[in-house]
């Protein structure tokens, strides 16, 4: 059954006349989170942060630990209702900043055994921001909200440590979307590929699904000046890359859904004249359509195989599912437009489907879903030519977080009531 189109909330003059009076807070947390970003499941600091600031606001439950360092508030409105999740993902990236701010990131992390610079070079730092903002602004209409509004603050989006489980698939699995369990979850990415004021969206697949690909050519070491006495891996290993960029432009139907096979390691040999072993690839699997995600695996590893094999080398193909594709609930994202066009007006527009993953989709799985995409590219910059999200010169513009924090709290707010009605 259609959910009806959502109409302005009893809260919506309130949410637009107090929201300016919490830009400066939650610039200053971005700022703070910003100066001191953590690699996932290690995001102690940025969880006891956001933590103490839900207890402040005398939200009615507070679980902390979840999926290691997750955060799970529970606001209850002293109006009856139905529930809704927001969430924010936590976690910075093993990246050297190269942006001159004030506060720039100098921090330094262990990222599976090795020291690396740590940023906030995918912005979670101005998410983290936003949904404290959100949960004060919504804390404090609590005796005109109806409804429940838990709030998800998530560990380990960029993926957890190798070894480690983590992320939206832990949280849900401890229980994050359960007591109370939400009719509907909203999310947002901001991005510089958007300029701020702009509010993007797309219903049905909108981010892709993403899959950590191995392939171990397997061939017999000899000396490089007399290749005929072993079986070259790295002669076949470039065979199969080759073979592997016509899987997608050969053999998929690219007007159904865009794919992409990309392999972005190669390691093999120690010297100039020894032929080795073995060499290994590593690469990623992008899809929009979970059958084609299953066509193209199977594919990618009988051409692999068939390539080495005539090759007279062994090989050895592993593919790891990470994320799912990240499916805006149509129904959904119709039924919230008249609220992300009230909150953005001129600048709501309708997005190209980004390859880029989510583990947002996970949560999608469980309940109906919509995450949207916030312009931070500042006027004057061209957002094509800016630094994109997972740079070390990525930039966030932040004139532009007050506007996440009206998408997310009249989203939450807007469901709320219509869903009660």
């Amino acid at each position: 059954m259609p959910m009806p189109a959502a109409q302005a909330s009893s809260l919506a003059e309130l949410i637009d006349a107090q929201a300016p009076a919490l830009e400066a807070a939650v610039i200053a947390w971005r700022r703070d989170l910003h100066q001191h970003p953590e690699l996932g499941n290690r995001e102690f600091r940025t969880a006891g942060i956001v933590a103490e600031h839900l207890r402040t606001l005398g939200l009615d439950e507070v679980r902390t630990g979840v999926a290691h360092t997750g955060v799970v508030g529970v606001l209850k409105g002293a109006l009856p209702g139905p529930v809704v999740a927001l969430r924010a993902d936590m976690d910075g990236l093993p990246v050297k900043e190269e942006v001159d701010l004030p506060f720039a990131s100098q921090a330094r992390g262990q990222w599976n055994g090795e020291e690396v610079g740590v940023m906030h070079a995918c912005g979670h730092d101005c998410h983290v921001a936003i949904l404290m903002g959100v949960a004060q602004l919504l804390a404090g209409l609590r005796a005109q909200l109806r409804g429940t509004v838990t709030f998800i603050f998530q560990p380990a989006e960029e993926m957890p440590p190798e070894g480690e489980d983590g992320g939206a698939k832990m949280m849900i699995a401890e229980g994050a979307l359960e007591k109370p369990t939400p009719q509907a979850i909203f999310g947002l990415h901001v991005t510089s590929r958007q300029p701020t004021g702009q509010i993007g969206y797309r219903p049905g697949p909108t981010m892709a699904s993403s899959d950590k690909l191995k392939i171990t050519v397997h061939g017999r070491q000899t000396h490089g000046a007399a290749p005929w006495l072993g079986v070259d891996p790295i002669v076949t290993a470039a065979q199969v890359v080759l073979g592997l960029q016509t899987v997608v432009s050969r053999t998929i139907d690219l007007t159904q859904e865009p794919a992409v096979v990309t392999i972005g390691a190669i390691r093999g040999g120690v010297r100039e004249n020894i032929i080795p072993d073995s060499v290994e690839m590593r690469g990623t699997i992008r899809t929009f359509n979970e059958e084609m995600r299953d066509d193209i695996h199977e594919r990618v590893t009988t051409l692999a195989e068939a390539v080495s094999r005539g090759s007279r080398a062994g090989c050895q193909v592993c593919i790891t599912k990470n994320y799912p594709v990240t499916v805006n609930d149509p129904v959904l994202t119709e039924a919230m437009l008249p609220t992300l066009q009230r909150v953005a007006g001129a600048g709501l527009t309708l997005v190209p489907k980004v390859t880029g993953s989510e583990d947002f989709s996970f949560f999608q799985r469980v309940v109906p879903g919509l995450f949207i995409f916030l312009g931070v590219t500042p006027p004057g910059t061209d957002p094509k030519k800016a630094a994109p999200n997972h740079s070390p010169r990525f930039y966030a513009d932040e004139a532009g977080l007050l506007l996440g924090v009206r998408a997310l709290a009249h989203l939450a707010c807007d469901f709320l009531e219509t869903k009660q009605g």
